[in-house]
């Protein structure tokens, strides 16, 4: 009798355990969130409860970056990003870090990789003000509300709200 309970109290520690590190998640809505293959094991489908759809980017600066002041920002973003487009990313209190960048679409609720081929790339030198940046292609895959959600050297950094219309 005891090996039976001890045999069902492993069991249900290890049920627990692979629940607790599932990469899919519920939202208030009872949408799936589900972390595509391949995303670095950082990002978190708690991550995407921090976005705040109300904080949207904003111009700021005489360069047009659109973004959070002092915090980050992308030359780009106002323009057409269905297809391929260059974004500059900006971050202000980073001198030198891998900056991952996800993309999550508010209305089907699915995350993507919205950077051409990679997940991570790499933010450094002064630009435009800002302490570090980095170019890239980008593409979003369809229009509507976005957040970006910024990672520096694997910790959330920040997040962009956009509105992509084409």
């Amino acid at each position: 009798m005891k090996k039976i309970l001890l045999f069902m109290m492993l069991f249900s520690l290890l049920f627990v355990a692979a629940a607790c590190s599932s990469k899919e998640t519920t939202n208030e809505n009872d949408q799936k969130i589900v972390l595509p293959e391949g995303i670095p094991d950082f990002v978190k489908t708690s991550d995407f409860a921090k976005i705040d759809w109300e904080r949207k980017a904003v111009k700021f600066g005489d360069r047009g970056i659109i973004g959070n002041e002092n915090k980050s920002g992308v030359i780009g973003a106002d323009m057409p990003s269905l297809d391929q487009q260059k974004w500059m990313w900006h971050l202000w209190g980073v001198d030198d870090a891998d900056l991952t960048i996800v993309g999550f679409h508010k209305d089907t609720q699915t995350v993507d990789q919205i950077i051409s081929g990679q997940w991570t790339i790499h933010a450094g030198g002064p630009n435009n003000g800002a302490d570090a940046h980095s170019p890239s292609t980008v593409h979003i895959p369809k229009p509507g509300e976005w957040a970006i959600l910024l990672y520096t050297d694997g910790k959330l950094f920040d997040i962009l709200v956009y509105d992509i219309k084409e």
